[in-house]
């Protein structure tokens, strides 16, 4: 199997909880989230930019490891919290939304947009006061 050189396989990536609920409201649940990415990242599973966890949705900045798709990536981050969290409710919605990042100006940009989401939200007065954030 071939994949494209890996600086091509960053990419900026949504999703959002089943019905917009706001799931990660609860602290709890936005720190498992997190440890949930961490722990992906840990494993080699992909690399972890910036991100950034809204009360009913998520944006990651990742590089995918070179043997994982970013389907796969996605499948660990949305399933691996999925299981830990044992709702019986569906917890997301079926896709997520990707934009691939081809340049270095693009990822700054992104990470700032990724960062800052909670200021626009107006959730926080500053990006790092948010708590489920790479700002932070």
């Amino acid at each position: 199997m071939r994949f494209a050189p890996q600086e091509t396989r960053t990419y900026l990536v949504t999703a959002v909880t089943a019905q917009r609920r706001r799931l990660f409201q609860v602290t709890a649940n936005a720190e498992l989230f997190r440890q949930v990415l961490f722990d992906y990242r840990e494993q080699g599973r992909f690399l972890l930019h910036a991100h950034v966890v809204m009360p009913d949705h998520f944006h990651v900045l990742i590089t995918p490891a070179a043997e994982v798709s970013l389907e796969k990536a996605m499948q660990f981050i949305k399933g691996g919290f999925s299981f830990r969290l044992k709702s019986k409710m569906d917890v997301w919605m079926r896709s997520f939304n990707e934009s691939q990042i081809s340049t270095a100006d693009k990822f700054a940009d992104c990470v700032r947009c990724i960062e800052e989401n909670p200021v626009r939200a107006r959730l926080v007065s500053s990006a790092d006061a948010y708590p489920f954030s790479s700002a932070g």
